[in-house]
């Protein structure tokens, strides 16, 4: 939907909200009613019209465009060319990965060697992208849905198999709360989807408890990466024994 179409959208409820009928509005703009209606069905309106409507509703454009954006649905997955912008650009791609655990800017530029100005930069940049909506005094929301992932064959996974597998493998998966698990067995072709099913869901507990947490002192809280996966697979020094 356009942009003009969601405002549109956002005063007719708006106008049912207030209890305000179309010749309610008609009167309180000095418009006859099928021009008001005419013009909220086109969608075409100026910039002065439209604030006349909030003024008329007694609410104001800033909060409007705030409620559309807030209506807007989020993504569960970015475009290629989305994915590419970030993982092209590491002090990029880095900031993304903290926006996505809800760090301020604050926070990043105190755990990490990034000025306060390229820190803000980047985040201009998601902006951009369509990973966040940047807000006043560098403070933000995430356009992204609980259930979003990284494309699976995309460049920022390519980036992480490339660079980072081996590094998150390398550890002892000893520590507090850590744990390594490798399982293999055959099972149903039928049954074998309920399984990611269930990783899928444990992926989105994981995701709330972490909204959740972000209430609790910085001193609470760990951070922690979930990685969860299953495939058909067999390694391939032991596929090439095969008879």
């Amino acid at each position: 939907m356009s942009t003009t179409g969601d405002l549109v959208l956002a005063l007719k409820k708006e106008l049912k909200s207030a209890q305000m009928t179309y010749g309610d509005l008609a009167r309180a703009l000095g418009m006859a009613e099928s021009s008001v209606k005419r013009m909220l069905a086109k969608g075409d309106m100026s910039l002065s019209r439209l604030d006349a409507v909030c003024r008329a509703l007694k609410l104001d454009f800033g909060e409007l465009a705030r409620r559309v954006a807030e209506a807007q649905p989020l993504l569960s997955e970015l475009t290629q060319e989305q994915e590419q912008a970030v993982a092209s650009d590491r002090k990029l791609l880095l900031v993304a990965l903290c926006v996505l655990s809800q760090w301020t800017l604050e926070q990043i530029t105190s755990a990490y060697r990034i000025a306060e100005p390229d820190c803000i930069k980047a985040m201009v940049q998601l902006d951009r992208i369509g990973i966040i909506e940047l807000r006043p005094l560098n403070r933000y929301r995430l356009k992204l849905a609980k259930t979003f992932r990284w494309r699976p064959r995309g460049p920022v996974m390519h980036f992480f198999r490339e660079h980072v597998v081996l590094d998150y493998f390398g550890g002892g998966f000893d520590g507090p709360a850590e744990s390594l698990l490798l399982v293999h067995g055959t099972i149903s072709r039928g049954i074998a989807p309920s399984f990611v099913e269930r990783l899928q869901r444990l992926a989105q507990d994981f995701a709330q408890q972490h909204q959740a947490d972000q209430k609790l002192p910085e001193r609470e809280r760990e951070g922690y990466t979930l990685l969860l996966a299953m495939r058909s697979w067999e390694f391939a020094a032991f596929r090439a024994l095969r008879r």
